[in-house]
């Protein structure tokens, strides 16, 4: 079971890249990276967002003519599956303070791969939906784990994992 999960959560993540860094056509991918010049690395500072809770104010401002809930809700609902899964994984990686940091790494990656590729653009809004999505989905596995017996038995097996590799060493 666990090695499923070990699997589901790399399969999550590569979705998320692709969905994220690769979201464009082939085709207008490879237009994209065949202009990439140095001023490029220079635009991708120009055009970021690092005033937290602009982009997020402007979607609530302007939601009657910009796709305000798909950006707002879909920037948290990407990321609720990392916190809900990155525990069961790993027994080291169980503690919000471990699931948050690791997310914050990933997703600050992103955020300067698109700022510094021209295939997105950095947004600090970005980072705070998405940590947030985490938070959602961490509550939702210490919730999981106290509700549904089967959950709570998987996140058990891996702690006992983690305890035998420590006794171990």
């Amino acid at each position: 079971m666990q090695k499923w999960i070990k699997i589901s959560f790399v399969i999550y993540i590569l979705i998320l890249i692709k969905l994220i860094i690769f979201k464009y056509p082939y085709e207008q991918l490879v237009g994209i990276i065949s202009s990439w010049q140095s001023e490029v690395f220079i635009e991708g500072l120009e055009s970021a967002n690092f005033m937290p809770f602009k982009t997020i104010k402007m979607y609530i401002e302007y939601s009657d003519r910009l796709n305000s809930f798909e950006n707002l809700v879909g920037n948290i609902l990407a990321f609720v599956p990392f916190g809900m899964m990155l525990p069961l994984t790993n027994a080291k990686l169980k503690n919000f303070g471990s699931v948050l940091l690791n997310a914050f790494v990933l997703v600050l990656g992103i955020e300067l791969f698109q700022c510094f590729t021209s295939l997105g653009a950095f947004d600090v809004d970005d980072i705070i939906l998405n940590c947030f999505g985490v938070f959602i989905g961490y509550v939702i596995y210490i919730k999981s784990r106290s509700m549904i017996p089967a959950f709570d038995k998987i996140a058990r097996m891996e702690e006992e994992k983690y305890g035998a590799d420590l006794e171990e060493n």
